[in-house]
């Protein structure tokens, strides 16, 4: 896998951050004391422990944007399974761009597989099960896109990107409506949004009883998530669904870990949704090694 257009627009934003932040005006003090402008050589990225990669094509930007002294050489693609000691790929050239990079790239490389491994943990336990593992907007604020990206590596799939590409329809929503003057109800704010957009945008709506589920069937949205349900719950959801509304989705959302997963998969909801992939995703130990020899000498 790799960035699309939108991806690479996003990371170059956060890379202008990010080394605005660790280099301001000055760059890096260290290199510019102790290293030669004029020294070669060659470290590679090293995973210490078992994951899935993904960020690499972070990589050559934040070297181009700190002047392109330095070239990475990946060795895998992102989505691809490493264990400790997996050598990710090469980066050779100045010794000063190097080093004055090391930790912005690390951040992203950390960070990003860090979510492919949570994501391909939670894949696996339900991989033999027809239901889609997917995403929320539970994201760092402006890395959104790589965030859903790395999800992807992992094996899962995205939920609406933001506000702008899907409707949810949420109680608070409905709430509103009738504070407007409206029914206030399900069915109202189904028909409304249908009236605004036909079906160019994909509607979901929100429910958290057996009794709202049923009139949201009735709407007929796309998806209806359920919302903290149990499993028992979930199971009934499922039933009612089969009978009058085959072609609507359901989504199982809240109190989802790797100990909940697959009960709530084996009940037959098609999706589920799981803001700990983004949200709680424990960076992945990659590290950089040096190599004793200069660029010169290999």
């Amino acid at each position: 896998m790799t960035f699309n257009d939108a991806e690479k627009q996003a990371a170059e934003r956060l890379i202008e951050m990010a080394l605005a932040e660790d280099w301001r005006d000055t760059g890096d003090l260290t290199c510019k004391a102790v290293i030669p402008a004029d020294l070669k050589g060659e470290a590679v990225f090293v995973s210490r422990s078992l994951g899935v990669a993904a960020g690499l094509p972070v990589v050559p930007l934040v070297l181009a944007r700190a002047g392109g002294h330095a070239i990475f050489d990946p060795f895998l693609q992102d989505g691809s399974q490493v264990e400790k000691g997996s050598v990710l790929g090469r980066v050779h050239g100045s010794m000063a761009a190097i080093l004055s990079t090391e930790r912005i790239t690390l951040n992203f490389l950390q960070r990003l597989s860090g979510i492919a491994s949570q994501t391909r943990k939670y894949v696996d336990l339900i991989a033999d099960l027809p239901v889609k593992l997917l995403d929320t907007r539970k994201t760092t604020p402006g890395w959104r896109l790589l965030e859903k990206y790395a999800v992807r590596c992992g094996g899962g799939h995205n939920h609406r990107m933001g506000l702008h590409d899907g409707v949810m329809l949420k109680d608070n929503h409905i709430a509103a409506l009738a504070r407007a003057g409206g029914a206030g109800t399900i069915a109202e704010a189904v028909r409304l949004v249908r009236w605004k957009y036909g079906k160019t945008v994909p509607l979901e709506v929100e429910v958290d009883t057996l009794d709202q589920l049923d009139e949201a069937l009735t709407a007929r949205p796309d998806v209806v998530l359920l919302d903290n349900m149990t499993l028992q719950m979930l199971r009934e959801a499922v039933k009612r669904r089969n009978a009058v509304a085959a072609g609507v989705e359901l989504e199982a959302s809240g109190g989802v870990n790797v100990q909940t997963l697959r009960g709530i998969a084996e009940t037959g909801v098609d999706r589920i949704s799981v803001g700990a992939l983004t949200h709680s995703a424990p960076a992945l130990d990659i590290g950089l090694d040096y190599e004793s020899r200069s660029e010169s000498e290999a």
